[in-house]
């Protein structure tokens, strides 16, 4: 489908991560749309059937062929759509979707060849739950490997950049949107880039489990067939041999406490850049960023002058739907009646547009960020104008050397009051303390008064 087709289709989508949005957002729809949860039960069948034959060596598949093998190997890895076409019209005569994918393997090896007899042991022993639970599995680690990962790195990549590029941009800061101490531009995104890491560190360590012991836990079906067989580390090396965690403590489900895990680490990420969103836009406000202007680009329909940051917006507002999806998933997964309910099914279907919103917003912060440039001019200027945030400096020196009443005596000067460098440096000529210090309060500015903000800029 051509760009202007798939744009076409998208006005009649009913959620704008399929349509308004969808070209932005493609790469997920390769791991969360219904045909990649089709492929991905497929995988899981073929390697399970792959695996009592080849590992297992069931005796009642010594007789498997190569070719059998070999179209087990291609259902294990081929992506194509055609499949997905066929479970879903078997899907809609027999309703049930993984019965739908048993049949479809079955068909295809019985085309290369296996008998009967052979294809009793697709899905052998399995529950639907079985497969479900490794294919999305699957698709949240390969999200977060291929696609969340990287984008929230080039993010935290960007912000590094600048932070190193703006060590030593002094800015004002403010606490309770008043003025307060000075810090530099770069530290300021130095902070965001270190939060970044951290949660980046903590959606990596999130263990992807998945199980596969039968109906309720406990392989009764598989120890009834095979009472011989060691069912628990066949388990876990099957589970293991497709990249995944195994959990040998399961229901009919796997509890999915590990997906409630990475929704909430992923939540925490999103919220800092919701964070970062609104510092952003409000810096915007008060001209300590100009945003560039894009040739043939309307900011308002009836204000010709604006460019407005729909980004930084754009960003908070899905970020904000996202967080919604994930605390939900958080919350409800883990939660399940006795041994099996299915509420978790509908639910966990709605995994690709909670990922969609996550990826929608770094992209508009991409997109924000490379349209931004700061205004150190605007910033000094702030800055010549609040002379009195030099009452922290001078009070504490005034403190190290004795001087009673220091806090007092500052706040009298300055509280609530504007005062100029002439009107401190007169103050600081009075005070009882060396020379040397007398001197060095004298020289401070507030463009200079930054602490160890450089420094702390230029290691992130």
């Amino acid at each position: 489908m051509t760009d202007h087709a798939t744009l076409a289709a998208g006005l009649d989508a009913l959620s704008p991560i399929d349509g308004r949005y969808a070209p932005r957002v493609s790469e997920l729809r390769a791991l969360f749309s219904e045909a990649a949860l089709i492929r991905h039960r497929v995988r899981v069948e073929a390697e399970w059937f792959r695996f009592l034959v080849v590992d297992l060596q069931l005796p009642e598949l010594a007789q498997v062929t190569p070719a059998v093998l070999a179209e087990a190997a291609a259902l294990a890895s081929e992506a194509g759509p055609a499949e997905a076409h066929t479970v879903k019209a078997t899907e809609a005569t027999i309703n049930h979707d993984v019965k739908a994918v048993e049949y479809y393997l079955r068909a295809r090896l019985a085309s290369a060849g296996a008998t009967p007899a052979q294809l009793e042991f697709v899905h052998f022993g399995c529950t639907s739950e079985d497969i479900n639970n490794l294919s999305y599995a699957l698709m949240l680690s390969r999200a977060r490997r291929e696609v969340l990962v990287p984008a929230l790195q080039r993010l935290r990549g960007e912000l590094v950049a600048r932070a190193h590029a703006q060590a030593d941009v002094p800015m004002l800061s403010r606490t309770h949107g008043q003025a307060a101490s000075p810090t530099t531009l770069g530290k300021e995104l130095a902070n965001v880039a270190a939060r970044l890491g951290r949660g980046l560190d903590a959606l990596n360590a999130v263990e992807t489990l998945g199980k596969m012991n039968g109906a309720v836990g406990n392989w009764n079906a598989h120890l009834a067939a095979y009472p011989d067989l060691d069912w628990r580390g066949a388990s876990a090396r099957f589970v293991r041999a497709l990249g995944l965690d195994w959990n040998e403590y399961t229901i009919q489900i796997e509890p999915h406490d590990w997906i409630a895990a990475y929704c909430d680490a992923l939540a925490r990420l999103n919220t800092i850049l919701i964070d970062f969103s609104r510092d952003v836009w409000g810096y915007v406000s008060i001209g300590y960023f100009r945003q560039r202007a894009v040739a043939g680009e309307v900011g308002s329909s009836t204000m010709p002058h604006k460019i407005n940051p729909i980004d930084f917006e754009n960003a908070e507002g899905n970020l904000g739907l996202a967080n919604a999806l994930l605390r939900f998933f958080a919350e409800k997964l883990p939660v399940s009646r006795w041994q099996r309910d299915l509420t978790d099914s509908t639910v966990l279907r709605n995994l690709g547009p909670a990922l969609g919103h996550a990826l929608l917003a770094y992209k508009s912060l991409d997109k924000g960020l490379s349209r931004l440039a700061a205004d150190p001019v605007q910033m000094a200027t702030e800055l010549d104008q609040n002379w009195e945030v030099l009452g922290e400096a001078i009070q504490t020196v005034m403190r190290r050397y004795g001087v009673p009443n220091a806090y007092e005596r500052l706040k009298e000067l300055t509280r609530g009051q504007r005062v100029d460098g002439a009107a401190l440096r007169a103050f600081v000529a009075t005070l009882p303390i060396p020379s040397e210090a007398r001197a060095r309060l004298a020289a401070l500015t507030p463009a200079s008064y930054l602490g160890l903000a450089s420094a702390l800029a230029r290691d992130v």
